[in-house]
């Protein structure tokens, strides 16, 4: 996976993008993955990636370090590890956010 720059996010500066249809996948990291780029992909369409890099977000109590990739449609995605090794699976269902610890 690639590395990537990008400053943090603050409350109230991100909007989710769902729907009937569509969902939200947050990853959540260590704090030593920031600007790591993580893909996912439909789990029947390993070649159709996306892809996010890991940020901190600062919250009202805490940093936290994580993905937000959306919108995506609802179905199975293969988290990737690398370009080749899955990391694991997760299924997204319409209007929500899922959530997957790396």
């Amino acid at each position: 996976m690639d590395a990537h720059t990008s400053h943090p996010s603050t409350p109230g500066s991100v909007v989710l993008d769902i729907g009937e249809t569509t969902a939200a996948l947050i990853i959540h990291t260590a704090p030593e993955h920031e600007g790591l780029e993580i893909h996912v992909s439909p789990t029947q369409r390993p070649h159709h990636r996306t892809h996010a890099a890991v940020r901190p977000r600062h919250l009202a109590d805490r940093t936290i370090h994580c993905v937000l990739i959306q919108p995506l449609p609802a179905g199975d995605y293969t988290v990737w590890k690398d370009d080749n090794t899955p990391h694991g699976t997760t299924t997204l269902t319409g209007g929500s956010v899922t959530e997957y610890q790396w």
